[in-house]
């Protein structure tokens, strides 16, 4: 009998099972791999991190929020966990992009500066900006490491007390008189409460709520640069996101030992979690290698390695974080719709609040399951 089960310990799970574990609570986690792993949406070596989020504000105070955590997690665990780059967000002034990220920015009173394409290649000779192009600037953003991050929240769940087993997938849960009762494809298990967050696989297990989710395939890309590595370091070149296109966008990252990280956003095919191509088409580097050569020629030379991950989006890309509208001891947050992992350490510490006391410091309405489901 544990106090509380957590189903998935990627991103939200572990850092769920962390923030429960170290309240003192008896809690089981249980992952149908062993994390952190390359099967779900959680690996990749690097994660972008960045407050002006344009998204929709709401979002600021949860990141903000996120930054404290990770530097505390750091301290604890002695890991690294994060690196500050700063950030550019780059693309028509008035498009999706560089206003909505303006947009937070100035509703929060962030640091932030909008710059010129003139300006850009000044400080970053590696982009190429067209002139009908703006860029925000800002210089809190950078990387999360999410392999780390995942092992340091799973390492110290375990020290807090927390049972951790792999390789388990769930198979279904029941839920009546106040207890939830889970089973495996190894065992059955009770609890008081339980946290779904199982990313990719989440729809499975609440196929009552009929949730309006898609699994998308992304694929990511790491690129030798053709001409001076150094300017790609993470000294001279900052984590990027551009609208190169209304509503498109692609992002990447300096070479942090291991090539330039570049990848799409969104724009993936329809994918089965179980199921997921993890072949890259010449095709898909051929596109990729466009843009590249259009905005960043000089990191356009040879790619040195590719992977697959996936989204998991609801329609309007805001995440779940909600109870269950039948069992309020069923506590469901996820998905994040490819751009939640920078939240994950504040995602955790709002399940924890919210499954021990009900409440979160923060405003969730945008987050609840009811425009998904009424």
């Amino acid at each position: 009998m544990f106090d509380i089960i957590v189903v998935g310990l990627g991103a939200m799970g572990s850092a769920a099972a962390y923030h429960l574990a170290r309240r003192g609570l008896r809690v089981l986690g249980l992952d149908r791999f062993q994390p952190p792993h390359t099967r779900g949406s959680s690996h990749g070596q690097s994660r972008i991190i960045r407050q002006a989020y344009y998204e929709h504000p709401a979002y600021v105070p949860l990141v903000q929020r996120a930054y404290e955590l990770w530097t505390e997690l750091e301290r604890e665990s002695g890991r690294t966990l994060f690196r500050q780059t700063g950030g550019l967000m780059i693309g028509p002034r008035d498009g999706e992009l560089v206003a909505g990220a303006l947009a937070s920015a100035r509703m929060h009173g962030l640091r932030y500066e909008l710059v010129t394409p003139a300006e850009v290649s000044a400080h970053y000779p590696v982009f190429r900006l067209p002139d009908p192009f703006s860029a925000l600037w800002e210089p809190r953003a950078g990387v999360l490491f999410p392999e780390a991050c995942i092992s340091a929240h799973l390492e110290l769940a375990g020290q807090h007390g927390a049972s951790l087993r792999y390789d388990e997938p769930v198979i279904g849960w029941r839920a009546g008189g106040e207890i939830v009762r889970i089973s495996t494809a190894k065992g059955q298990y009770e609890a008081g409460k339980l946290a779904l967050t199982a990313g990719a696989w989440l729809g499975p297990l609440v196929p009552e709520l009929r949730l309006p989710l898609s699994v998308e395939r992304q694929v990511l890309y790491w690129f030798e640069p053709a001409a001076d590595r150094a300017a790609f370091g993470p000294e001279n070149c900052p984590i990027y996101l551009w609208e190169y296109a209304p509503g498109r966008f692609f992002y990447g990252f300096p070479d942090l030992g291991t090539g330039v990280k570049v990848a799409l956003h969104h724009q993936g095919e329809a994918a089965g979690p179980d199921a997921l191509n993890r072949t890259v088409d010449p095709d898909e580097e051929a596109g990729i290698r466009s843009l590249l050569d259009r905005y960043l020629p000089e990191a356009n030379g040879r790619l040195l390695e590719t992977a697959v991950c996936m989204y998991t989006n609801t329609p309007d890309h805001h995440f779940v974080i909600d109870f269950h509208p039948a069992h309020p001891e069923i506590l469901i947050a996820s998905p994040c719709s490819g751009h939640g992992f920078k939240f994950s350490a504040a995602i955790g510490e709002i399940v924890a609040g919210l499954l021990t006391a009900g409440t979160a410091p923060f405003d969730l309405s945008l987050f609840q399951l009811g425009r998904l489901t009424g």
